[in-house]
């Protein structure tokens, strides 16, 4: 009686184990969009709204980039102008409320969600961008934002920072997104007139495209071959809540539901015990 007790226990726990598997193999292959709940996006936005440690970063990061005016600006070629590039979202204009409007209604960013957003041209300055950057222009640094917003978000995208007071809100200055993500051409736009001394920005590819492919290490060997700049050349500001470092946990592909979303970014955990 023992014996056919543990034969039908084992079978049991057979069927437990096989029916765990298939669950698996279901989620794994489950590529439906479901609906998304962004509740995953609070603590993060939560952070970046109402935490010091965010403002302190940023006073922290502006303050070193001032400094790296001064130093980086002795060593113009003659000819030359200096300037500084900045990234416009979550580098001089604060963003998360978009992001909390997304975690209320479950709507991901689309084009026409964040136009909504950008039309109605009231971003709030970032803490010590304003002051850096007024900074620069009094030291004979000429400012230009580089951002990948479309350029059809070009006129209120000047009304909201010129309503904050940030100086070149204008056309000459603000160079958005046309028919690439890639900012190299725009750079190398300003560069044709101007020495980039300094590039200010909250995603990687805010200073160079070769951070672009991360790969499954994330873009941790790019980051280490290029150390020496950070603090100096590129100016990093915090960003937890978007970016391509996300993408990349995604394996840079949009065609995962929510759940394997879910599941991909469990994956990335380290557990250390």
């Amino acid at each position: 009686m023992k014996k056919i007790t543990l034969i039908f226990l084992f079978f049991l726990s057979f069927l437990a184990c096989t029916n765990n598997e298939k669950l698996i193999e279901i989620v794994d292959k489950d590529t439906t969009l479901s609906k998304p709940n962004n509740d995953y996006m609070v603590l993060a936005t939560n952070w970046y709204q109402q935490s010091a440690e965010m403002r302190a970063l940023y006073y922290q990061s502006y303050n070193l980039a001032k400094a790296m005016i001064l130093l980086n600006k002795k060593q113009v070629k003659q000819g030359k102008k200096p300037a500084v590039v900045l990234d416009i979202d979550e580098t001089v204009l604060n963003n998360s409320p978009f992001e909390a409007k997304a975690i209320q209604t479950g709507i991901n960013y689309t084009s026409e969600t964040w136009k909504e957003w950008t039309d109605l041209a009231k971003a709030e300055a970032l803490p010590g961008a304003l002051d850096f950057i007024n900074f620069a222009k009094q030291q004979g640094v000429e400012v230009f934002y580089i951002s990948n917003r479309k350029s059809s978000e070009l006129t209120t995208t000047i009304k909201n920072l010129s309503d904050k007071g940030f100086p070149n809100a204008d056309s000459s200055f603000i160079l958005l997104r046309t028919e690439t993500s890639d900012k190299t051409a725009r750079r190398d736009q300003v560069s044709q007139n101007y020495e980039i001394i300094l590039l200010v920005g909250d995603n990687l590819t805010d200073f160079s495209e070769v951070f672009a492919k991360r790969g499954d290490d994330m873009g941790f060997a790019v980051v280490d071959k290029y150390k020496e700049d950070f603090g100096t050349k590129f100016i990093v500001l915090p960003n937890p809540m978007y970016g391509e470092w996300e993408s990349a946990i995604y394996k840079n592909s949009h065609n995962w539901s929510e759940t394997q979303k879910d599941s991909l970014r469990k994956s990335k955990l380290i557990i250390g015990y």
